[in-house]
């Protein structure tokens, strides 16, 4: 894929580049919302209390795994 993607001309590596960043920013906006209506909804801070704890974890967990 990386080859296929140097051979595109500068123009379009950038457009590609710009659709997949919309593209990854939609995906967090997406997962932020539903954590904000799932996780404690009436209590923002226990909420984001949690979702960092959770992200901490799951990072902790495959760290191993990837590294």
């Amino acid at each position: 894929m990386y080859k296929q993607l140097m051979k595109l001309k500068k123009y379009h590596r950038l457009v590609y580049g710009l659709i997949i960043a919309v593209g990854l920013m939609s995906i967090w906006r997406g997962t932020w919302r539903l954590s904000d209506v799932f996780i404690f909804p009436e209590n923002i801070i226990l909420s984001a209390t949690t979702s960092i704890l959770i992200g901490v974890v799951i990072l902790a967990v495959t760290h191993h795994k990837l590294g």
